[in-house]
């Protein structure tokens, strides 16, 4: 396969280094690193271009040209370059930069992690008597289920107030290497946990709030130039693209083909990482291990060069999964690609250099789009404002009340039976406590996680509202003992009401472990079904886990009155459980994901790409967008213990779209027998229309208790276009509204970029018609007619 494509030579005008975001991969691990700055108090090292700092090194700061502050970052940091020798250039090129002693120039670790808090994954941060923990959120399909965009910011703001507090005290760095802003494609992916679920849209606007909540300086959202806009810390969008396939039957994310059509790239693995870069301005991507259609992601110069730069505009790096470079070597067998973590690559570029296999100068332009990054994060010359951030702002009594509202938000009420939920305090004195999950403490913080300011148990949690007898039920999650289950049957008989925690953990999914199947483990079926059978009181079964688990006998038995799932709920989420099962709080949360029947997995391998049902192959579509067969629960499901209703208070009904002599009719396929328009779609890719439109629904709590709502707004197109999505998300928001009251929600769509179909060709075009735009599930619906004239 020659060296085409994977010369250093186009790659370094978007690649920078080769990172490790893996806990269990070929990587240094955190305890490799010397962090040489860090004391038992705080941290020797201020900021690169202190005068202070130089004296103690024996330079002069103003002889370097790239600690001139009255000059652009990208005139500083070509000139920081400029003066390195090729040596000394290979030696910043890995996760780990060595520096520049001659220069000033101070060691910096690029791999550090807060996927849903500061992590100690990744040597760039790590916890001592001095900061012992940090505060750990909800996993992300958690905090995703709120459906709450205001939340996913300030939980961005308090992870990056505590990684910079930690940075002060040479504990962590400023580079974080999250989210991960995956769809997920199949039920059975082990990383579901790590994402905001299975919708594109629903996972872009995640990453564009998480980010604006990691990156954004208050005050300096929108400079004219991005590439001098000052971050908090720089966040990176992963894993680009394609990437859900970790460890199924054999095959690995390390050398598997994601055989991927161009419609299903732009529609749907490609959305959430576009509204990344452009709506949340992130500052890094990280590609993927896999290939697509024969290419290592990090090899794809269409991939890279021309859509992430080009097209959308990064103002920042590209970063390669730690060892993918190896791999693409060792595995997909491609060869002389870009940077590496560890030693690999700086042990090797000078030699191809000088060989003449690959152009300084291409090194340069990663080191300057470093640097730059790096500059804008104050590492060369602080951020005032940012200096008295400390011990004090890590796991402070806000960050852990913001950890309790974010699980309780993300709860999801299933199923609740003649109103079960929530228990009486006055009635429910004492609890049969029961499941492998009771005692939860490591499952509910989920991978990608540091150590914990605090856990608070379920059972912990409970105890708080009333007398808990625990009995565990099953030894573990794999629950393969049964003799466990005839004591908990008899804990169940005694109590006022029995609380089932049952579930799955990282033992069942996980990165590098995908699920076999959807069902529970063990003998937690019949636990829960035995149990329920026998109980005094009504019985709760509280579901852990990421990907959806098939419950339909629990869904079906009349015993069990109430399920709840909460995800992976994080520090907090025993205090969380307990005050939605006591009516503290009232669950407004929504499924992310669609929960599939069992039988879904032996419809389909999850080795096949296609988001659109296969009919020669009999499989079936995936996600609510594309499949129409029974579910155990459907995507955007969720209870609530009051009830509410909307009534539509003004719509705009119809938009005509005057066309400039320019712009052309698109041709779109139709079924037969199928009325197609003369004027069938228009292009909208690099085209700006007038087709804003709008509407507002009035939202009634018709209940006796104070509750918040979750209005999602789906768009369906128009009647007999073949081969597009049922319907799909253009918006939602979560309002409060209190016990008998309303309010009224407005949304406002440009329908170029909310009704747009792409096509077979993976063109984005509007369709003329009418689109029905429909208020959860088809609560209300009404037509959008798009004429073009």
């Amino acid at each position: 396969m020659a060296k085409i494509l994977c010369s250093f030579i186009f790659l370094c005008a978007c690649f920078v280094l080769s990172t490790g975001a893996r806990v269990n991969h070929r990587i240094l691990s955190s305890s490799t690193l010397d962090h040489d700055d860090a004391t038992p108090t705080g941290s020797n090292f201020t900021y690169v271009c202190d005068p202070a700092r130089y004296a103690s090194l024996g330079l002069d700061v103003s002889n370097f040209a790239f600690c001139d502050t009255s000059l652009s970052y990208e005139v500083r940091a070509m000139d920081l370059v400029n003066q390195m020798t090729l040596n000394e250039k290979v030696l910043q090129l890995g996760n780990k930069a060595y520096g520049v002693p001659r220069l000033g120039l101070a060691e910096y670790q690029w791999w550090s992690e807060a996927l849903h808090g500061v992590s100690n994954v990744g040597p760039g941060t790590f916890f001592d008597d001095l900061i012992p923990g940090s505060t750990s959120f909800p996993t992300v399909i958690t905090t995703a289920a709120a459906f709450n965009e205001s939340l996913w910011k300030i939980i961005g703001q308090a992870v990056s107030t505590e990684a910079r507090a930690m940075y002060n005290l040479g504990r962590a760095g400023l580079t974080y290497w999250s989210p991960n802003i995956n769809v997920v494609r199949d039920p059975r992916w082990g990383r579901a946990m790590e994402t905001p679920g299975e919708d594109p849209y629903l996972v872009g606007r995640y990453a564009v709030n998480y980010v604006r909540g990691l990156q954004d300086v208050e005050g300096s959202e929108n400079y004219t130039d991005p590439n001098s806009r000052p971050l908090k810390v720089s966040s990176c969008c992963k894993h680009y693209a394609a990437y859900d396939v970790d460890n199924w039957k054999g095959v690995e994310r390390y050398t598997f083909d994601a055989r991927v059509s161009e419609q299903d790239m732009v529609e749907t693995f490609l959305r959430p990482f576009e509204m990344c870069v452009k709506d949340g301005d992130v500052s890094s991507v990280m590609c993927s291990y896999n290939r697509v259609n024969g290419i290592p992601t990090c090899a794809d110069p269409k991939l890279l060069n021309q859509t992430i730069r080009g097209d959308w505009d990064l103002h920042g790096y590209i970063v390669s999964d730690c060892d993918s470079l190896q791999v693409m070597v060792d595995d997909h067998k491609w060869l002389g690609l870009d940077l590496d973590c560890g030693a690999y690559y700086t042990e090797n570029v000078e030699a191809a250099v000088r060989q003449g296999k690959v152009r300084e100068a291409d090194i340069d332009k990663s080191l300057n789009f470093l640097y730059v990054v790096l500059m804008r994060l104050g590492f060369f010359d602080g951020i005032p404002q940012y200096n008295s951030f400390g011990k004090n702002d890590v796991c402070s009594k806000e960050n852990i009340e913001l950890a309790t509202e974010a699980a309780r938000e993300g709860a999801v009420l299933l199923k609740n039976e003649n109103d079960s939920l929530p228990l009486s305090i006055e009635k429910v004195k004492t609890l049969a406590v029961i499941g492998p999950h009771s005692n939860a403490t490591s499952a509910m913080i989920g991978n990608y996680a540091g150590i914990p300011c605090q856990i608070i148990t379920p059972i912990e949690g409970l105890s708080k509202y009333a007398k808990v007898d625990y009995q565990m039920g099953c030894s573990d999650i794999a629950c393969k003992d049964e003799s466990f289950i005839f004591p908990a049957m008899e804990s169940a008989k005694k109590a006022d009401a029995t609380i089932i925690l049952a579930g799955i953990d990282l033992s069942i999914e996980a990165e590098s472990l995908d699920r076999d199947d959807l069902l529970l483990p063990g003998y937690q079926t019949q636990l829960i079904n035995q149990v329920a059978s026998v109980s005094n009181g009504p019985v709760v079964l509280v579901l852990m886990s990421a990907g959806g688990v098939d419950i339909s006998f629990a869904k079906s038995n009349g015993d069990i009155k109430s399920i709840l799932w909460v995800g992976y709920p994080g520090e907090e989420g025993g205090n969380a459980i307990a005050d939605v099962i006591f009516g503290k709080y009232n669950p407004g949360g929504r499924l992310p994901l669609t929960w599939h029947e069992a039988d879904y997995v032996d419809m389909l391998p999850m080795t096949s790409m296609p988001l659109r049902p296969i009919d020669s192959l009999g499989y079936p579509g995936r996600t609510y967008k594309f499949f129409n067969g029974s579910t155990v629960y459907p995507f955007g499901h969720g209870l609530s213990y009051t009830q509410f209703t909307y009534k539509l208070t003004s719509s705009i009904r119809s938009l005509d779209i005057k066309l400039d002599k320019y712009q052309y009719c698109h041709d779109l396929g139709y079924k037969n027998d199928s009325f197609k328009p003369s004027c069938p779609a228009i292009r909208v890719d690099d085209s700006q229309y007038n087709d804003q439109f709008e509407f507002e629904v009035e939202v009634q709590n018709a209940g006796s208790k104070d509750g918040s709502e979750v209005v999602i707004v789906y768009a369906k197109p128009p009647e007999g276009i073949d081969a597009t999505y049922i319907k799909q998300v253009i918006g939602f928001k979560r309002v409060f509204v209190p016990a008998g009251g309303s309010e009224k929600v407005k949304f406002e769509f440009n329908a170029s970029k909310s009704l747009q179909v792409v096509d077979f060709n993976a063109y984005s075009v509007l369709p003329s018609g009418g689109h029905t735009i429909m208020l959860g599930d088809d609560i209300i619906s009404f037509s959008v007619q798009i004429r073009f004239c």
